[in-house]
């Protein structure tokens, strides 16, 4: 069964090379962001998240509002693998789709073609199913002859629409995004949110941060405010209102 556990979820990061007087005058000071842990010796400690808790079933799709700095893209992380706590307990049963950072595993120097296998098997793609869906990757991509030519030779755009069209081939139970993905021009833009909306509601779980309130309203079912590492309880969506005048 699919599932999302967070029990006290706790991450620190300790900041090397800066001096700790500064950089706790500089967070202070600012509206926004983690906390300054003090420490008898080695670099200061930011605190990421404090004590995180939430649970989520098949059939939920998570909200996260907060300002930069909250906690929202450490959350996402967490939950993808890339941090392990360092207090507390965190699960994900499922297979986890991460569509956080579109250019994780890209090779500037191999073709487009390679680069799709590449960053298709970091998604967790066997090499049989590699084959199976290259041709629809490509297609989808729209880049025709270009893909026989190096990455480093792309516009930002054409990196954008081949990174994107190889994460969206992946199924998965849970996916994670840090905002909604827009890319390419009109066209392509109308491709890709179609093609992004199956994969979400073919997903279990979907946990997605965002700015966008609309977003938000449109695409979840619950909601939950981070704020300087600190989260609120999972709410329905209907108050989502009431937490962001909280």
């Amino acid at each position: 069964m699919t599932y999302v556990r967070v029990s006290g979820l706790s991450i620190r990061f300790p900041v090397y090379a800066v001096d700790h007087r500064s950089l706790k005058k500089h967070i202070v000071g600012a509206t926004v962001g983690g906390k300054v842990m003090a420490a008898s010796s080695g670099p200061p400690i930011i605190s990421a998240l404090r004590g995180v808790s939430l649970s989520l079933e098949p059939g939920d799709r998570l909200g996260l509002i907060g300002h930069n700095g909250s906690g929202k893209t450490t959350l996402l992380r967490a939950l993808a693998g890339a941090y392990a706590p360092d207090e507390g307990k965190l699960e994900v049963r499922g297979r986890i789709a991460s569509l956080l950072d579109l250019s994780l595993g890209v090779d500037p120097s191999a073709t487009g073609l390679e680069n799709i296998r590449l960053r298709a098997m970091i998604a967790g793609l066997t090499k049989r199913q590699v084959d199976e869906r290259m041709d629809e990757i490509a297609e989808f991509s729209g880049l025709g002859p270009y893909l026989a030519m190096p990455l480093k030779t792309y516009s930002a755009g054409m990196q954008a629409r081949l990174a994107f069209s190889v994460a969206t081939s992946v199924e998965a139970d849970v996916v994670l995004m840090d905002e909604w993905i827009s890319v390419g021009d009109a066209s392509f833009r109308e491709a890709s949110h179609k093609r992004l909306t199956n994969m979400v509601d073919a997903a279990s779980i979907l946990v997605i941060a965002s700015h966008d309130v609309n977003t938000i309203r449109s695409y979840c079912t619950k909601v939950m405010r981070l704020e300087a590492g600190r989260a609120s309880p999972v709410v329905d969506i209907n108050q989502l209102d009431d937490l962001i005048a909280a």
